[in-house]
């Protein structure tokens, strides 16, 4: 929000500038480019902290259900810990108990388990 705040504060800052340059040169073409600079910057700032991240986490997220694979340990959106048993094109068989296997939607997968992170589950009272 601070930083949102502040380049409001410099488009504006910006704008004016170059709205009194502007006054005293209103012949020439460079005016019409000093009206849209504070867009620029603000369409150049959404992209580069709001868009370009969330596409990047988007791919991220499509390349780990891409390479899910049998005896791979997931955590789902639920908060069900599974061991995948098999995989098709949009749905994953998983095994979360001995004889109790479900079915889970590919993208409802939030997270694979690596070997080298321990799960050790906490008893609430």
């Amino acid at each position: 929000m601070k930083s949102v705040l502040m380049l409001m504060f410099v488009a504006f800052t910006v704008q004016s500038a170059y709205a009194d340059a502007a006054t005293a040169t209103a012949a020439q073409a460079g005016s019409a480019f000093g009206g849209l600079m504070p867009l620029l910057i603000i369409f150049i700032f959404f992209y580069l902290f709001l868009i370009r991240p969330q596409q990047k986490q988007r791919k991220d997220h499509e390349k780990m259900l891409n390479d899910l694979k049998k005896d791979d340990k997931i955590i789902t959106s639920g908060g069900l810990y599974a061991t995948v048993v098999s995989v098709n094109a949009d749905v994953v068989e998983a095994k979360i108990a001995d004889n109790i296997r479900v079915k889970i939607v590919k993208s409802t997968i939030v997270n694979v388990v690596t070997k080298d992170a321990v799960v050790t589950p906490q008893i609430v009272k």
